[in-house]
């Protein structure tokens, strides 16, 4: 089960992303990025930011912790963006949030080496998973205090939009050649 905490302020929009999450701070005085319920892709997204999330925990992988935020759409009254304000209106309630990584950068496959076998685990998982967005244009990886993480699977099975063709979907090979970490040769067979 998820920690429940309650959003005391919500500091700023996080405009990378097409999902426009917000860093907020909650009632145990932490920051959180905040997927919003509200949010064009829907509730599935954010069922599978948990399934995949926790089941990447399970699995020995980075990821920052969930926890559900209450949120009271009146926090969004000073946001002077009215595409912000709209989205903290229609989101008021229970959203998804995880803990905001003070510090980390981007992940760039120019700038942090990765070892093959941690490589070969993440690409794995994204298999799995069917992560259709974790390339090398996206690579939603970060580098957190000499760490890599994972973040944003909200682009993962994406059959649960259309369980007529879960099966088929399940069927087809994960293609890994614009995948951020293909450059450092990943060992899948160790990985499985």
């Amino acid at each position: 089960m998820l920690k429940e905490v309650i959003a005391t302020r919500f500091i700023t929009p996080l405009r990378e992303g097409g999902s426009l999450p917000g860093l907020v701070e909650a009632d145990d005085l932490a920051a959180y990025v905040l997927k919003f319920t509200g949010a064009g892709q829907g509730r599935k997204t954010l069922v599978a930011e948990v399934v995949c999330g926790e089941l990447a925990r399970r699995l020995g992988l980075r990821v920052p912790r969930l926890v559900t935020v209450e949120l009271d759409s009146v926090l969004g009254l000073g946001e002077p963006d009215q595409q912000v304000q709209d989205l903290l209106r229609s989101s008021g309630g229970t959203n998804l949030g995880m803990d905001f990584l003070s510090g980390a950068l981007g992940f760039d496959p120019l700038a942090f080496p990765v070892d093959r076998a941690e490589a070969g685990r993440i690409v794995w998982f994204d298999a799995l998973i069917n992560n259709v967005d974790r390339s090398w244009r996206n690579p939603n990886l970060l580098m957190h205090r000499g760490d890599l993480w994972l973040i944003d699977h909200g682009a993962t099975m994406i059959w649960h939009h259309n369980w007529p063709s879960a099966e088929a979907s399940a069927a087809r090979p994960y293609d890994a050649s614009d995948h951020a970490l293909a450059r450092f040769r990943p060992d899948i067979a160790a990985a499985a």
